[in-house]
Formats: structure tokens, C-alpha cells, sequence
């Protein structure tokens, strides 16, 4: 039987993967505190797990009428980013794949008559959420990268990720969810956006922005999933990254409503040139997801 042993959201912004240098020439002087965080993500949490599978729910890959993962054996090659090729350019990637869950997730899905679709095409892009976390994270283990649905609503993700718990159940596997994306998602405009890339709270887009970022915030850290459940409908206000799918996906494969895991802070809640981002680390309790 299989289980699921740990989960995180982690922000994946361009800056982590920018020389040090450059970092903090943006960041006033200072490392962003979200570069150790992921180093000691896979340090303190990681690597003593001893998962065999990472599945990474990937707030920049948008598609349309269904959830999709990745059902490559090996994904390797180059990542350029059309968004930002000047900070993220020819990065190399190699990647082992987890085809066997990716199968039996579509099974499952195809029994409950949703839409999940196992795909292994060789020319299927790649995005940063998945890329970026690799120079940090990335061990022995089989990755697997889950797509965001831009049609679905918060039952669609939530079901995606109770039927991923199921698969991963029925296999022998242990399993860490990255659910890699932010929280608030609103970007200053261009003319005066190189006036707010540091990580300073004061360049979150707005007040409100940020007061309802921390209140997501303080309910990961009680434990509270309920809670954030029912009051997404109040935060899709401020445009939270990738619908917030990457979270809905990733607590409805923990027991969704029912999950009491708290959240551990890896970092400081800090801006990304108007974006709100944290890591935070879910231990999976004693006595279960739902206990």
C-alpha cells in the first residue's frame, strides 16, 4: 500500500535561480530567504523520507478541459522561458518520470468519469514550476508534473487530488506533493516595476493582498485546511497564482476539508515584484493526514 509522506507549497519565482549576486543586487544587499528555505526543505524534510515519487503541481502549465501529468520514462533536455529568457536560459533538465502512476491516476479518473490524461509525448513543454525546483530538490526520485486545468473550479481540483490519493494508495509508493506556486498574484506594471523586485513586504500589490495572504498563512500554520477551503472563493479576489489549483489539488489528495497537517514556514513570507510567496513544509502526522 502506498502513502503519501510529505507535502509543500513552494514558490518557484525566477530570482531563485538568478547567480547570487544578482540576487541580492535586486533584494537591497540581502539573500531572499527563499533560496536556503528550498536547500533546507531537501536537507531537513527530503532526504530523510526516502520517497520514491515527487509530484510536482505546476501552476504555469494552463490546460484546457482537463487535468494532464506527465507519463514520460525520462524527460531530458534544455528549458528556455519565453516569459523571461534573460534569467532563465538553456537550463539543462533530466528528469526520471513515474509512467506507472500516471497511468493508474487516468484509470481512476476514467472510473469516476472525470478528465485526467496520462500523456508521454517527447515534444510536450515543459514549465519553471517544475524546472526551477530541480537545482534544489531533485535526488533519486521519479518526478511527475501535473497540469493545471483553467477551466475547473475548486470541486475539480480538489476531486483531482483525492483521486491522485487514491492511486498512490493503491501502488507501492511513497509520495511528496510539491504544489509549486504562490499566493496573491498581481505584478506592479512595467513603468514602475524594477522600483518593487525586492522581497520587502511593502511591495506586495496591495494592503489587502497581503492581509489575506497571511491569513492563509496563520490557517496553514494551525492546520486549519477547512478554513482556506472556504474562503477561496474570497481570495480568487486577489488573483492567487494558477487559480490556487496547486493548493486545492495538493490538500484534496491530504483528506481536502479533513486535513489537519499545520504547516512548518521553510521561509519568510516575502514580495516577488508584487506576488505573495512562502514555503511551507505539511509533516505528515502520526496518526494520518486527517487525524
Amino acid at each position: 500500500m502506498g502513502e503519501i509522506v510529505g507535502a509543500a507549497v513552494v514558490s518557484h519565482v525566477p530570482p531563485i535561480v538568478l547567480p547570487e549576486e544578482v540576487r541580492r543586487e535586486l533584494n537591497d544587499g540581502e539573500e531572499i530567504s527563499l533560496v536556503p528555505g528550498l536547500h533546507r526543505l531537501r536537507t531537513e524534510c527530503l532526504d530523510r523520507l526516502g520517497a520514491d515519487t515527487f509530484v510536482v503541481f505546476d501552476t504555469h502549465w494552463f490546460t484546457l478541459v482537463e487535468m494532464v501529468v506527465t507519463s514520460h520514462e525520462r524527460r531530458t533536455g534544455h528549458y528556455t522561458s519565453d516569459e523571461l529568457p534573460r534569467g532563465m536560459s538553456a537550463m539543462p533538465y533530466d528528469i526520471p518520470g513515474d509512467p506507472e502512476l500516471a497511468e493508474a491516476l487516468a484509470s481512476v479518473a476514467a472510473d469516476h468519469g472525470t478528465w485526467i490524461t496520462a500523456v508521454d509525448d517527447p515534444y510536450l513543454p515543459i514549465h519553471y514550476p517544475t524546472v526551477n525546483l530541480l537545482g534544489f530538490l531533485q535526488g533519486d526520485e521519479r518526478w511527475m508534473t501535473a497540469s493545471t486545468c483553467g477551466t475547473a473550479g475548486a470541486e475539480d481540483f480538489e476531486l483531482w487530488g483525492r483521486l491522485l490519493g487514491e492511486a498512490i494508495e493503491a501502488m507501492d509508493r511513497r509520495v511528496v506533493l510539491l504544489a509549486s506556486g504562490g499566493l496573491s498574484h498581481r505584478f506592479w506594471p512595467l513603468d514602475v516595476f524594477r522600483d518593487h523586485e525586492s522581497s520587502s513586504l511593502d511591495n506586495i500589490i496591495t494592503p489587502e493582498a497581503r492581509a489575506a495572504d497571511e491569513a492563509i498563512i496563520a490557517r496553514w500554520e494551525a492546520g486549519d485546511h477547512a478554513a482556506v477551503i472556504d474562503g477561496y472563493p474570497e481570495f480568487r479576489a486577489h488573483a492567487p497564482e494558477g487559480l490556487f489549483g496547486h493548493y486545492l489539488m495538493m490538500v484534496g489528495a491530504l483528506g481536502g476539508r479533513d486535513c489537519r497537517a499545520p504547516g512548518i514556514a521553510y521561509s519568510d513570507y516575502e514580495a516577488a515584484a508584487g506576488t505573495g510567496q512562502i514555503h511551507m513544509w505539511f509533516e505528515r502526522p502520526d496518526s494520518g493526514w486527517t487525524a
